[in-house]
């Protein structure tokens, strides 16, 4: 499996590159903080409960939760299921927020 580190996305985003980012967290966890994408909980990709993002399956997906586990079970779902460029975001948005949302 694929990885980036969150200093190597942000990089990317902060260069305006266009990522499909896709969050696999719980309701609650996106609401207490999220930086974009898609959500789509794990439980959905494990029931394949994909079709907002089918239009992927040939394009680089990074996929990311709290800590990089759940992201990680999703990015070999995702793979299983056709999509070919899967990415999981290590450490999470427990790594993210600890960077770059220093308050």
């Amino acid at each position: 499996m694929k990885t980036i580190t969150a200093d190597e996305l942000k990089a990317r985003l902060d260069a305006g590159e266009a990522v499909n980012l896709l969050d696999v967290r719980e309701d609650y966890e996106r609401a207490e903080y999220n930086i974009g994408g898609t959500h789509i909980p794990l439980g959905k990709v494990q029931t394949m409960q994909t079709e907002d993002i089918d239009a992927w399956k040939d394009e680089e997906v990074v996929v990311y939760c709290r800590s990089g586990n759940r992201s990680g079970m999703a990015a070999m779902f995702l793979e299983q299921s056709g999509f070919t460029n899967v990415i999981n975001l290590t450490g999470g948005m427990l790594t993210w927020r600890d960077k770059f949302d220093k308050k």
